[in-house]
């Protein structure tokens, strides 16, 4: 079996593959051991027996692509006509058409396009030149998915000054709401400057906090200066339920809205789809909502054979489930809720503490709050978003993905569960934040706070050493060896609190940082333990580097009175003796008796001593003889070091 590796890959072999071969190249890229060694785990899509139909579909469209003309024009036909009578059904869409499109933006795109044919009668054979009579404007909500905007203008070859975008309320409802009353006046302004009024883009839950425009109010604003109403948002799903909100059931009225059942039931690689109405197919096919090409209409394929396993009563099922765990959450919350429409599945909440100054919610608690909770339930698909008004905010959006994630009410109960094992956890360590500091700055110059407002713990601090008189590189070696052989005594104490290098991606370096803690923790002594070793290892690191020099030296003048002794007992001997026949004969007839004595290193005094006492007294130096009693050199000396001594 051929075994590929990344260099391979680079280049197509000049002989063919067989299918086997090509299959396990695939398995390798897809299951890439050294990959997963180094990355996180990530939670992978939950994929049942209707996402197996949609991935089927895909097969399936291949395999129907190359049927005769007639035989596939027939089928395809079938397929687009079924799926779009099924959606138009299930969410209360009569007598509209659909557009299967894979970039969710598309069809908005393939809409202007047709209500810029529909305004502009001379658009079909002048072209863009007739814009600049009356200039098309597009209103879209400030609370609107970011980017959009631009994205139309880009495609459509508008400038950027014919996108209008519209605040939201910020006294009366919702602050994620589109301001009717300004819409109203923006646009007599514009039509008052000769420009025409093209299409409003309206939310039936923004891509942030979920909240639904007054989409009644908006269609009658667009009826009234003839503008098209498009609708889109996740809120759409719970059209297809049996009870459905005033709010939400306005956007069947709409002109068109976008649809995206892939992420509602759990479908990988299904389209999005756009229904619209229209009475002008030539004008649709101009746009580029439909097409003549066979082929194009079997994007639908995939859904229109999801669609047939689960059944209404499945989907619909689906739907009901992921709301009745947002209603569940909702219930069962106990932190701060910033969602205040009670029918919108989506659940927004975040971290607030009473401080003495007032409530406290900053970005690193909910970021933190959030990859927490989503670490500990991976099937609870919570996420963090940014706001304008409210800042960082945890999101329990179950439309997006609960079908996804195959989330349960267990899911959410753990989730709770362990909802309320964090928060005190999270409001001790805030509480107990400025004590740390205050602590660590008592302790100065040898530790030093570290001011780093992402991380989530307790703080940071880094372990000073005092040395004086070394180069900067010499004092960041020293540094840096400190502190990690410092996070590593701290990581081995018997603690719940968890020690660590610090975020990712942070800045500062050498830094020991301290995860959250409980309220029944003393910072100070907490603090005098990270100063206490950090002082034992600095303080071992030089008694080393001490007694490194010591024998250095000890051996260097070991080599010097080795040389010198040698020098001697050659002028003692005389040259003869050195002899090796001689020499023998000479020591055999005339034995000669050395004056040279051996030498010791005392490691505790760092000195060479002779070692005429020890063959004299049978004794190490430093210890008692074997003379002396084991009761009279029972007690230790002040100052007596033990360190053993090595003999050269």
């Amino acid at each position: 079996m051929v075994k590929f590796s990344s260099l391979v890959s680079l280049h197509l072999l000049c002989s063919g593959q067989d299918v086997g071969t090509i299959l396990h190249l695939v398995h390798n890229l897809i299951h890439d051991e050294e990959e997963e060694e180094d990355k996180p785990s990530q939670q992978m899509q939950h994929v049942g027996e209707q996402g197996h139909m949609a991935l089927l579909g895909h097969s399936l469209a291949a395999y129907i692509s190359v049927l005769d003309r007639e035989r596939l024009r027939k089928l395809t036909t079938r397929i687009l006509s079924d799926t779009t009578l099924w959606l138009c059904r299930l969410f209360r869409y009569e007598n509209g058409s659909a557009y299967f499109h894979e970039d969710e933006r598309d069809g908005l795109v393939k809409v202007c396009r047709l209500v810029i044919n529909a305004r502009y009668e001379e658009y079909a054979s002048e072209g863009y030149s007739v814009l600049s009579s009356r200039q098309p404007v597009i209103y879209q909500s400030a609370s609107g998915r970011p980017g959009l905007g631009q994205h139309l203008c880009s495609q459509l070859g508008l400038p950027l000054s014919s996108l209008c975008t519209v605040p939201c309320n910020t006294i009366f409802g919702s602050q994620h709401q589109m301001d009717v009353a300004l819409l109203d006046k923006l646009i007599k302004e514009d039509v008052e400057a000769g420009k025409l009024p093209l299409l409003l883009i309206a939310n039936a839950g923004t891509p942030g906090a979920g909240h639904t425009d007054k989409l009644a109010r908006l269609k009658d604003l667009c009826d009234q200066y003839s503008m098209w109403l498009h609708v889109e948002g996740v809120n759409l799903a719970t059209l297809a339920l049996g009870q459905v909100t005033s709010a939400i059931m306005a956007a069947s009225r709409s002109d068109s809205m976008t649809l995206t059942p892939g992420q509602w039931l759990g479908l990988p690689a299904v389209t999005a789809v756009t229904l619209y109405r229209h009475e002008d197919p030539a004008m649709s096919l101009a746009a580029g909502l439909t097409s003549s090409q066979p082929v194009a209409k079997l994007r639908a394929l995939p859904l229109w054979l999801s669609l047939q396993y689960l059944g209404h009563s499945g989907i619909v099922q689906k739907i009901r489930h992921a709301t009745a765990l947002s209603q569940m959450f909702t219930l069962s919350l106990c932190v701060q809720q910033v969602e205040d429409e009670l029918s919108s599945p989506v659940v927004l909440f975040r971290f607030s503490q009473e401080m003495s100054s007032g409530k406290v919610h900053t970005p690193w608690t909910q970021n933190n709050l959030g990859e927490e909770l989503l670490q500990l339930v991976p099937t609870s698909g919570l996420d963090v978003v940014e706001l304008e008004d409210e800042g960082t905010c945890v999101r329990f959006s179950p439309l997006l993905t609960a079908a996804v994630l195959g989330t349960q009410e267990e899911n959410v109960e753990d989730l709770m569960e362990k909802l309320s094992e964090l928060v005190p956890v999270m409001c001790s360590t805030m509480c107990l934040r400025q004590d740390f500091k205050e602590e660590t700055h008592r302790r100065s110059p040898s530790l030093r706070y570290i001011e780093e407002l992402s991380w989530p713990g307790l703080g940071a601090v880094r372990y000073e050493p005092q040395a004086e008189g070394i180069d900067e590189s010499r004092r960041k070696q020293e540094l840096e060896k400190i502190n990690s052989e410092l996070l590593r005594k701290l990581q081995d104490l018997d603690t719940d609190i968890i020690f660590s290098t610090g975020p990712e991606f942070g800045t500062e370096e050498d830094c020991i940082f301290v995860g959250m803690v409980t309220e029944d923790v003393d910072v100070s002594e907490l603090v005098n333990t990270v100063a206490a070793l950090g002082r034992d290892i600095e303080e071992s690191g030089r008694l080393l580097e001490n007694m490194t020099e010591v024998v250095r030296k000890g051996i260097l003048e070991a080599e010097l009175q080795l040389q010198q002794a040698n020098e001697e007992k050659l002028i003692e001997e005389g040259m003869l003796r050195q002899l090796p026949l001689v020499g023998s004969v000479l020591n055999w007839f005339s034995p000669f008796q050395s004056s040279i004595k051996g030498r010791t290193f005392n490691l505790a005094a760092g000195s060479l001593d002779s070692t005429e006492t020890t063959y004299s007294t049978k004794a190490q130096p430093g210890r008692p003889s074997l003379q002396e009693s084991p009761t009279s050199s029972s007690k230790k000396q002040p100052g007596r070091s033990l360190v053993p001594q090595t003999e050269l």
